[in-house]
């Protein structure tokens, strides 16, 4: 079946001297597997969209196993993400993150906005950490290892203070933090910003400032959370921390 479908590139490998194989988050079908026939061929019309980070309109030949790409118009190509080492790095994680979380053939228009949200604000925007993580948290959320960030994980209490627990699952209050040692005692702002951070669409992010160190202190603690619940093992996660930016 022919199909018309916008869609985001998440993935490519090689298929044979000439040929990709993309994996597409599509907003109409979710993520599927296309075939983009001469993409390594320089001449060919389509090379261009063939490119992880482009956002296209595709023309697809869309059947149960492998589709075939007839024709393609970019509508994004995030070329300064391409030309920033620490842009592409990020990008590269939150496309790697939802190509592992997101089925296939399932589709998801929230998550597909909220993708294209941040990678436009990581595109157009120096400051973009805050941006990254609220998508980080939707897709642990559409994985189902999201942290309880609304109220104590073991009780259930909504009054402040609380700590956070990579342990127990996300906050504990005062009267159940000593059933973890470990965990990270959260400034009451901190605490109150990450149910905004997991339920907020990003079109929103203006209306959230969070200093360097709290930055920072939010990114640990979704560095180790991921580390023991994402399952996933993500190549640019390490390349993250090659460069230093995954403290």
């Amino acid at each position: 079946m022919l199909k018309q479908l916008e869609g985001i590139v998440l993935k490519t490998h090689d298929y044979g001297e000439t040929h990709k194989i993309l994996s597409i988050f599509t907003k109409e079908l979710g993520k599927i597997s296309a075939i983009s026939r001469g993409a390594n061929k320089p001449k060919s019309r389509l090379s261009a969209i063939s490119q992880v980070f482009i956002q296209g309109d595709f023309l697809i030949y869309v059947t149960k196993g492998l589709s075939t790409i007839q024709q393609g118009q970019i509508i994004r190509s995030h070329r300064y993400i391409r030309e920033d080492i620490e842009k592409t790095a990020y990008a590269s994680y939150i496309i790697e993150l939802t190509d592992k979380t997101i089925e296939r053939t399932e589709p998801d228009p929230f998550i597909y906005d909220q993708l294209d949200r941040t990678l436009n604000w990581i595109d157009e925007n120096e400051a973009f950490l805050i941006p990254v993580m609220m998508y980080e948290l939707k897709l642990y959320k559409k994985g189902g290892f999201a942290p309880v960030t609304s109220r104590c994980v073991n009780c259930g209490n909504t009054i402040y203070p609380f700590a956070f627990s990579i342990q127990e699952g996300g906050l504990l209050c005062e009267q159940c933090k000593h059933l973890d040692q470990r965990a990270v005692f959260l400034e009451n702002a901190i605490a109150r910003l990450l149910p905004i951070l997991e339920n907020v669409g990003i079109e929103r992010v203006g209306n959230i400032s969070v200093k360097d160190y709290n930055i920072q202190l939010l990114r640990n603690l979704l560095n180790n959370y991921y580390d023991q619940y994402g399952g996933y093992s993500l190549k640019s996660r390490k390349f993250l921390s090659q460069l230093d930016l995954f403290k």
